[in-house]
């Protein structure tokens, strides 16, 4: 077992207080390491997305911390933490959120692009191109690259967004129900694919959903409800 890339520990997340509290997450802990694909399924308002806003540093946690690579995120301010989310962190969501305006080529560019104009990266255009279009080479995705996101199908532009999203090299992707707006033939392309860059990017993916056909393509899955990790689900997928 390697180090873990990240690590949840002990997270609750209350909100309100006195009599009006309401506890979404409940004490969850668990870790991921580069390379694994770690689902974690769970039905509708069993605190999957608060947990994922937590883990991508855009929420924060009642108790608890999060750490990456073994530090805790817990005293960052706020500058600190965008920065961890521009340089370490990839977000994919159910919506793909592609900009109509650009090609395919240029959505998958355009995270990196921000950094070298904000100066966080010295990238060429040439290096960073080439990089856009072996993403897309890895999912099959090549014959797009020139068209806009209105001449692509719905599974197709979910699939561009997980290439944008590890553009800037992150070391975890986070993926909060990514096939929930697709049919079930694209939604099993997805999990292939966030199998595929896990194994072949080693980076870090977390997935939260509640389509349990991503436990085939897992390395790893948890079981969410009511705010806690079922202790007894929590299983190695070969």
């Amino acid at each position: 077992m390697g180090e873990p890339v990240l690590f949840a520990k002990n997270l609750h997340k209350i909100y309100g207080s006195g009599p009006a509290a309401v506890a979404v997450l409940k004490g969850l802990e668990f870790s991921v390491e580069a390379g694994q694909f770690l689902v974690i399924l769970g039905p509708s308002g069993s605190g999957k997305s608060t947990l994922l806003n937590i883990l991508g540093l855009m929420d924060y946690p009642s108790q608890g911390e999060v750490q990456f690579s073994g530090r805790s995120c817990g005293g960052i301010d706020e500058e600190g933490k965008s920065r961890l989310r521009n340089e370490k962190l990839g977000f994919v969501f159910q919506f793909d959120s592609l900009l109509p305006e650009f090609t395919i080529l240029e959505n998958v560019t355009m995270p990196a692009r921000i950094a070298i104009s904000q100066h966080r990266s010295a990238e060429s255009p040439a290096a960073l191109e080439a990089r856009a279009l072996e993403l897309l080479a890895g999912l099959g995705l090549t014959h797009i690259k020139n068209r806009f996101p209105s001449q692509t199908s719905g599974g197709e532009r979910q699939r561009v967004a997980l290439c944008r999203a590890l553009i800037n090299r992150p070391a975890v992707l986070l993926a909060d129900e990514p096939t929930g707006n697709l049919d079930k033939a694209n939604g099993e392309l997805v999990f292939k694919d966030l199998k595929f860059l896990a194994e072949r990017h080693g980076t870090a993916v977390v997935m939260v959903t509640h389509n349990e056909s991503a436990a085939r393509y897992a390395s790893r899955v948890l079981h969410m409800s009511d705010g806690i990790i079922e202790p007894t689900s929590s299983e190695d997928m070969e």
